[in-house]
């Protein structure tokens, strides 16, 4: 390993030094706790704990009141496949290959050698891994896994009931709620007309009655998680069980999943360990969704491997991120490589393919938004503000850089601005270096012949449907 690499791992990731700690008094005293990460799919924190007083969801507010809600938690990618492959390794997308949405599915391709999953390491501990798909009856989990490599028996099984007496267990459940297509909450409706829509969409019925509708499906999560802590307590496991909260990237709108915008990025985060942690209790380092993996390994008494990229944010010797990072590279057919370096205050992105405009043709994105569409007819109608405009741009900057503490929605490019050369400067090193000694293998292009291949695949799926939608909004012909 080069004298950069080496420096830059004890910089930025603790497992070196963790490993060689002491185990917790929780762990010497053969009392391991059970670990379940419960994963909403496409959800920001747009929760009544977070702050929305418009969504119903009493019992992810009332787990927060018992464990630690983290507010600037963020994903390594804001779409799912590369998002999960990193968080259920520890390590960046970019660094293992996966950094292609849903790539490497019939290709044989695994994962590197020294990088395995979070469940491998978890048996050697002991432990029962389960990726849940009966959470109670009628009450569901996915069981979604979405990796971008292929890895055979990722989980020992579906339920952790299926485990050996005495022996502790991590479990997976993934909640798809919040994941488009968007359902109704009939016993809790949203009333359009007081949702806050943010400047860079336009404020129409259509967006309304589309934001409704997704804060009604985090709703519906709300109750899965629900019964998820209600399962435990009625099993007796609710002491001795780590429960982690969190989103596997960004709400499922036109600048928010798929975008290294807060909207695609930004998740809730909330952990309970009743006795452990502090209940009620509200922290605002930055946490990026790869720090889980070493997280509950640590919490668990296990070892964390030294090649691990995440980093502590929970127990003994935490390590507080100066910035966090993010990337996105070819989502289904649309080919694109960007990547931003985020702090609290300043948020710097690096278009790699600025020729390119920002609305790509996604057909996937096309037929589900219907805000997408909406925004298409009022640009060729020029009525969309200056703010929302933006977005319809046939090329893009290279570098956008925003001021998080006034600029929250990201609309002020501030790149060009005298008065941020200095901040800009030091995210265009930070992201340089990053790039540089994680060995970002998106500087490597895919083959041609995939991205024809993903688009032949959503071409068939979406088209003849695409066709309709246009006729009926009146948009005329597809715009490719």
């Amino acid at each position: 390993m080069d004298q950069s690499r080496r420096s830059f791992i004890q910089q930025t990731s603790v497992a070196a030094l963790v490993s060689a700690l002491p185990l917790s008094t929780h762990a010497a005293q053969n009392q391991n706790p059970n670990i379940i990460w419960i994963t909403g799919e496409d959800v920001c924190p747009d929760i009544g704990c977070y702050g929305n007083s418009l969504v119903h969801t009493p019992n992810i507010d009332n787990f927060a009141k018992q464990g630690v809600r983290f507010t600037n938690a963020f994903t390594t990618s804001p779409v799912c496949s590369a998002s999960r492959s990193a968080f259920m390794t520890g390590m960046y997308q970019t660094s293992i290959g996966a950094h292609h949405h849903r790539s490497h599915r019939d290709d044989g391709y695994q994962l590197p050698g020294d990088v395995r999953l979070i469940t491998d390491y978890f048996r050697e501990a002991g432990y029962y891994t389960a990726n849940v798909t009966q959470i109670a009856p009628g009450v569901k989990g996915t069981g979604k896994t979405d990796f971008d490599f292929n890895v055979k028996n990722p989980f020992d099984g579906n339920d952790w009931n299926l485990r050996d007496d005495g022996q502790p267990f991590f479990a997976h459940i993934n909640l798809s709620e919040a994941h488009r297509e968007f359902v109704a909450d009939l016993e809790h409706p949203i009333d359009p007309e007081q949702v806050e829509i943010p400047p860079y969409y336009p404020d129409h019925p259509i967006t309304r009655k589309d934001w409704a509708l997704y804060l009604e499906t985090v709703n519906h999560l709300d109750r899965k998680v629900g019964a998820v802590l209600k399962r435990l307590d009625d099993e007796g496991l609710s002491d001795n069980t780590i429960v982690f909260f969190f989103g596997d990237h960004g709400r499922c709108h036109v600048r928010g999943k798929q975008w290294l915008y807060d909207g695609g990025i930004h998740i809730p985060l909330i952990v309970r360990w009743p006795g452990k942690l502090p209940a009620g209790e509200v922290r605002d380092p930055l946490v990026s969704a790869i720090d889980l993996a070493p997280t509950a390994l640590r919490l668990a008494g296990a070892p964390v491997p030294e090649n691990m990229q995440g980093q502590l944010f929970l127990g003994e010797n935490t390590h507080q991120r100066d910035y966090i990072v993010s990337a996105r590279d070819r989502c289904d057919e649309t080919m694109d490589r960007i990547r931003c370096i985020r702090t609290k205050d300043f948020k710097y992105i690096r278009n790699f393919m600025p020729e390119r405009p920002y609305l790509q043709i996604n057909r996937y994105k096309e037929a589900s938004y219907p805000v997408l569409r909406l925004m298409r007819r009022l640009h060729k109608e020029g009525k969309l503000t200056p703010a929302q405009q933006h977005f319809m741009a046939l090329q893009r900057p290279q570098e956008e850089l925003y001021d998080l503490r006034h600029d929250p929605h990201e609309i002020h490019n501030l790149a060009d601005s005298p008065a941020h050369q200095e901040v800009l400067q030091r995210m265009r090193v930070r992201l340089e270096r990053w790039i540089d000694v994680t060995r970002d293998l998106g500087e490597v292009p895919e083959a041609p012949a995939i991205t024809k291949k993903y688009e032949a695949q959503m071409m068939k799926i979406y088209d003849k449907r695409l066709t309709k939608l246009y006729d009926e909004e009146g948009m005329g012909s597809l715009p490719w």
